[in-house]
């Protein structure tokens, strides 16, 4: 398990995605309209190989932020 945080400074619409390291989409963790405040997005990866994943945080169809992750079991 990993945790995203994020902060909004007014209700915007929020998408936070999960990819794996050949680009494919493997969980969408967030896709809604949120509201203002401090946001701490947990991820399980429970189901997933050992290996490298990215996130991308989108607000307001703007790319916010993309981070890797290295997820080992």
């Amino acid at each position: 398990k990993t945790n995203i945080n994020f902060n909004l400074k007014k209700s915007e619409n929020v998408i936070l995605n999960i990819y794996d390291i050949s680009g494919k989409k493997v969980e969408t963790l967030v896709n809604k309209k949120l509201s203002q405040g401090d946001y701490k997005i947990e991820w399980n990866a429970n189901q997933y190989s050992s290996g490298v994943y990215f996130y991308s945080l989108y607000i307001d169809g703007k790319l916010i932020d993309s981070k890797k992750m290295i997820l080992m079991k």
